[in-house]
């Protein structure tokens, strides 16, 4: 396969005997997991094998999700801990201001004053606003929010992101 594909998401576990699986959803797009829809499926993005969604739920925080084809346990044992991923024409139009997590990851931060902070390693979805790791030379990471008084410039293109921190946050 020569396209390129996205994680939307990370199989943990199986989920009772019928063929569901246990989803660690990465995607703000839940619409990627509704029945019919075509998602990859790979260990390392290597060999995708295509699967289609024919069933969808939320159980404790999970997405649990069974696919055509697959009716038993024994059927989606072997995808357990691989990756869920899309093809790149199946992307959505993103707001002004809004990245996905690709195009953000490996971004090099910087001060305003010019002064390089480090690049984002990897981006936390905890609630009200991501908040973007960035690996420091010498220094713990710093962990940034992803909020308008802080983050000034987003440049995926060049990979470059300019901040204003707050007071305490680089500490």
């Amino acid at each position: 396969m020569d396209k390129q594909l996205f994680n939307v998401g990370k199989i943990i576990n199986t989920h009772g005997i019928k063929g569901e699986v246990k989803v660690r959803r990465i995607t703000d797009f839940v619409e990627r997991f509704e029945p019919g829809q075509l998602l990859y499926w790979a260990h390392d993005q290597k060999d995708p094998k295509p699967l289609v969604i024919r069933s969808h739920r939320v159980h404790k925080g999970f997405d649990l999700l069974s696919f055509e084809d697959h009716p038993t346990i024994n059927d989606v044992e072997p995808y357990k801990n691989g990756s869920l991923m899309v093809s790149e024409e199946d992307h959505e139009e993103l707001e002004e201001n809004e990245f996905y997590f690709h195009e953000i990851i490996g971004c090099r931060v910087f001060l305003q004053s010019g002064e390089e902070l480090g690049e984002i390693r990897e981006i936390l979805t905890p609630g009200a606003n991501d908040v973007w790791v960035v690996k420091r030379r010498g220094q713990k990471d710093a962990l940034i929010p992803y909020i308008e008084s802080v983050v000034k410039h987003v440049d995926p293109n060049e990979k470059k992101v300019i901040i204003d921190p707050l007071e305490g946050l680089l500490d």
